[in-house]
């Protein structure tokens, strides 16, 4: 009976699992910050910044500081904006 090193299966399984499909690639997901969830929701919204602005309350210039990362959105910012990427169209259409 031959002696199996446990710590060499150990690594040759993992070299088969990790090797085994070595032509796929391998894509990280990031989780998003509330700059990359303010800047899709704004963008998927097609809504220009003043209308965004308006529709959230706040002045311009509060967007565009979103915009320029100097000014991080809150949750609750996140929250609404994901009601007005919802409505978007009928947002549109009042402002």
């Amino acid at each position: 009976m031959n002696y199996k090193d446990p710590m060499q299966e150990l690594l040759a399984s993992l070299e088969q699992i990790v090797f085994k499909n070595d032509l796929q690639a391998v894509t990280l997901i990031q989780k998003p910050t509330a700059f990359t969830e303010f800047e899709r929701l704004l963008h998927d919204s097609g809504l220009q910044a003043d209308e965004f602005a308006w529709a959230m309350g706040v002045s311009t210039s509060m967007v565009r500081e979103w915009q320029s990362r100097r000014e991080k959105p809150s949750a609750g910012d996140l929250q609404l904006m994901k009601l007005i990427h919802a409505s978007s169209a009928e947002i549109k259409r009042i402002a």
